[in-house]
């Protein structure tokens, strides 16, 4: 079983590995925090972020639509992503409804909705 530190180092280097283009590197890693953690939100948005790095965000939007989540929060943290991916793709009045649908609450994913369309954090 993978520790939630090997975890959390694995993503670290998924995550830049995305940020470097190394697409192929990030998405092996990701996958298998995929199958390690399917219930939480991260390896999916790391996965998301490198194919948005190699210019792939209409997949991007495609992954992040399609993937189940029991736990609400995570799936606000998925969609608040969503939400960029469609920035990119050239969708931005659908990413500005649906921001502004997660952007109440304190939830890491109502945090980055508010941010992402420019938003005062909200008090608390």
């Amino acid at each position: 079983m993978l520790s939630a530190d090997d975890a959390r180092l694995l993503a670290e280097v998924g995550f830049l590995a995305a940020g470097a283009g190394d697409s192929a590197r990030a998405e092996t890693i990701f996958n298998a925090l995929r199958r390690l953690r399917p219930d939480r939100a991260y390896p999916v948005v790391g996965l998301a972020v490198a194919w948005m790095n190699a210019s792939r965000a209409p997949d991007a939007v495609r992954l992040l639509e399609s993937v189940v989540m029991a736990d609400p929060a995570e799936r606000i943290l998925l969609d608040a992503w969503r939400g960029f991916a469609l920035q990119l793709a050239g969708r931005r009045a659908e990413s500005t409804r649906l921001l502004e649908t997660l952007a109440e609450g304190g939830t890491e994913g109502a945090r980055l909705a508010r941010a992402l369309l420019g938003l005062a954090p909200a008090d608390g």
